[in-house]
Order: structure tokens, then C-alpha cells, then sequence
């Protein structure tokens, strides 16, 4: 029975979690498919033609704009290399995809604090630049030339479909005039659809996991392990622990943010807490793709850059926030199973389940359903007409 009570608070605490971002969820993909489509992926390629501050800014701001779950990030940045895009700005891209975009800051905010959604949109490009340096310095050009060559075998991974789908509208018209008509509408719908199925395991499983973790490990003991009783040892050891607790947490994309509240809670650093949700490009399953991808050197090499860049981005930002007095002073995440009551959380729920059931049925009508299927094909044979 005392099992049976543990398992039933771990799923109260993640349902209470996922009821509390459900609405903000809805808008951040909305607002995401709304950008992506009047983004074309067919225009991204050339305009990131090497490793340049330019280019690499742009990859960031694409990046942002190109809301993906991390598998279809990666997929993404190897379509991308494919057709001639700079190695290291399709990395840049890939971060940006999964790491700075709107619907992570939004449910960052909800549960963490506005705080943690400021040091993600300081902090996403900071690594970005690490990633750039360190692949400027230290990444020799046989190695990148032996990931082409692996590149182009076209070894299929996870998301390929959805990766190599493309959804924009043609540019015809003002933005708002290609949003507002039925074109754009579908556009949207499909996009919005396709970015919940792509990452609602993530979040299934981000939720399942934060709820373990806070109903089964004792806050003593996560206040130990991560050194809460020493600031100063808190602060080195966060942003390198962090990574790595993600690493073998096997939760990606935004999913992994209630398990961050839960390490917060528990006593991580702020650097630490913002490394580990930079690492969702690291876990073993995306390790194991770009093994597929680039070949094994290369994926050794991205590990490493990825790694030292997700510690030092965690440890600029403490370094940045601390004496500007925009860390937290106390750790109130939200992690609870207090359940469903009527407020203002339930009715923005209910207003935006409504709104995501229109563009569903939109979804439905207009031949999504289909699509679906193709979301983990090979891009050699997934196409998808306007």
C-alpha cells in the first residue's frame, strides 16, 4: 500500500505541474507556429554560409523563430549542413531551436520565476558563442569533412519527417495578410499540431520524472549532494553537475523544466539550474544520433564543445546575476499537487483548450492527419505540399 501511495503522489504532483503550464503551453506553440509560418527551412540553408558573427547571429535568430523538440533540431541541422550550411551555424541553429524560444521562457516563468526566463534569453546566446569559439579553435577541418562525408550517407535517426517538412507560406503579401488568410490559417494549424506531437512525450515524461524525483528524494539529500550548505562550492559545482544530471535524465526539450524545478528546490545552483536546461542536446538518445549523423569523432567533439559551453554559460550567468541581485532568495518552484481549483489557471486552461480544439479540427480538415505518420520517416521520401 505504501508503495501504491508513493506511485499516486509522484502522478499528483506531475499532473498538478502539467495543469499548471497547460494554457501557457498552448500559447507558446502557437505563437511559435504562427512565426515558422512565414519562415521558410528552404531559405535557411544559404543564409548561413560559415561560421561568422553574422551568420551565426542569424542562425540564432532562425533558430529562435524554428521552434523544435531536440530530435528534430538535430535532424534539422544536418538537413541543413547537407545543403551547405556552416557546420557550426547549424549547431547554432539547433541550440537556438530548442533553448531560446518563447514557449520555454513562458513555462520557465511559470513555475521558476521570471528570473530563470531572463537568464535563458542572456544565457542561450552566451553558450551559442562558446559553441562558436570552441569549434573555431579546436575543431580540425578532416574531422568536419569526415561529418560531411557521414552526413550525406543520409543514416536516418529520430523526427526526420518532421524535420524535413516544410509548412510556410509563400511570400505573398504583408505577414499579417499571409497569417490572415485560409493558407496561412492551415499553415498555422499544421505547424501547431505537429510541434505538440513531436515533444508530448517529452513533457509527458519531464512531468512523470519531476514528480518522482520530488515525492521520492528527500531535499536533504539533494541539499548535500549539491552543496547548498557551501554558496561558494554550490556555485562551481552546479553548472557542471547540471549538464550531466541531464545527461542520464533521457528528458529533452521543454519537458525537462519541471524536473529543473525540482533541482532548484532541492538546492542546484541558479548557474546550475540554467546549464541543465541548456543540455538538452547531450542526453544519450541525441548522442547516439549524431554518432549516426557525423560519425563517432565528431560526435565525441560535439559533447565536449556542447558540455564546456552549457558550464560556462551556467557560471556566466552567476556570475552576472549574483551581484545584481536577480537570483531567487528563496527556492519556491512550483512543484505541488494541490490539484485543480477555479482560478484564474483553470479558466485560461479551458479558453485555451477551446482555441487549440479549432485549430485541430483546422489540423483534421485540411489532410493533417496524414502527416503524422511521415513525422519519423526518411526525409529522402517525406514531402508535404502546400
Amino acid at each position: 500500500m505504501a508503495v501504491l501511495d508513493g506511485i499516486g503522489h509522484a502522478l499528483a504532483i506531475g499532473a498538478s505541474m502539467g495543469w499548471e503550464i497547460l494554457w501557457a503551453l498552448v500559447l507558446g506553440f502557437f505563437l511559435s507556429a504562427v512565426v515558422q509560418a512565414v519562415v521558410s527551412k528552404q531559405e535557411i540553408s544559404r543564409l548561413l554560409p560559415d561560421d561568422s558573427p553574422r551568420s551565426i547571429a542569424v542562425a540564432t535568430g532562425l533558430g529562435a523563430a524554428s521552434s523544435s523538440c531536440s530530435y528534430a533540431a538535430v535532424a534539422l541541422a544536418r538537413a541543413l549542413f547537407r545543403k551547405g550550411a556552416h557546420f557550426t551555424a547549424a549547431m547554432a541553429f539547433a541550440i537556438a531551436s530548442t533553448n531560446l524560444v518563447v514557449e520555454l521562457g513562458i513555462i520557465l516563468a511559470l513555475l521558476m520565476g521570471w528570473q530563470f526566463t531572463l537568464a535563458e534569453f542572456v544565457g542561450g546566446p552566451v553558450m551559442i558563442l562558446l559553441v562558436a569559439l570552441l569549434f573555431r579553435l579546436f575543431l580540425d577541418r578532416r574531422i568536419v569533412e569526415a561529418a560531411r562525408r557521414q552526413a550525406d550517407r543520409g543514416v536516418a535517426g529520430t523526427m526526420e519527417g518532421h524535420a524535413a517538412m516544410d509548412m510556410s507560406v509563400p511570400r505573398q503579401g504583408s505577414i499579417w495578410k499571409r497569417l490572415a488568410s485560409p493558407a496561412g490559417f492551415t499553415a498555422t494549424s499544421h505547424l501547431f499540431v505537429m510541434d505538440w506531437a513531436a515533444v508530448w512525450r517529452d513533457i509527458v515524461g519531464g512531468l512523470l520524472i519531476a514528480g518522482a524525483f520530488a515525492a521520492w528524494v528527500p531535499d536533504s539529500l539533494l541539499r548535500v549532494f549539491f552543496l547548498d550548505a557551501h554558496p561558494l562550492a554550490a556555485a562551481l559545482w552546479g553548472p557542471l553537475i547540471g549538464p550531466l544530471v541531464a545527461v542520464i535524465s533521457f528528458v529533452c526539450s521543454i519537458g525537462n523544466v519541471p524536473l529543473a524545478a525540482a533541482l532548484w528546490n532541492g538546492g542546484i545552483s541558479f548557474g546550475g539550474v540554467v546549464s541543465f536546461v541548456f543540455a538538452d542536446l547531450i542526453i544519450i538518445p541525441i548522442l547516439l544520433i549524431y554518432r549516426k549523423y557525423y560519425g563517432t569523432a565528431m560526435a565525441v567533439r560535439i559533447f565536449g564543445f556542447f558540455y564546456l559551453a552549457m558550464a560556462g554559460a551556467g557560471y556566466v550567468i552567476e556570475l552576472v546575476f549574483r551581484p545584481l541581485g536577480l537570483i531567487p532568495a528563496t527556492r519556491s518552484a512550483t512543484v505541488t499537487d494541490g490539484g485543480v481549483s477555479w482560478n484564474y489557471t483553470t479558466w485560461l486552461n479551458i479558453a485555451f483548450l477551446v482555441f487549440a480544439a479549432v485549430l485541430v479540427v483546422r489540423f483534421v480538415r485540411t489532410g493533417g492527419v496524414p502527416m503524422l505518420r511521415m513525422m519519423g520517416g526518411d526525409p529522402g521520401r517525406t514531402t508535404h505540399g502546400r
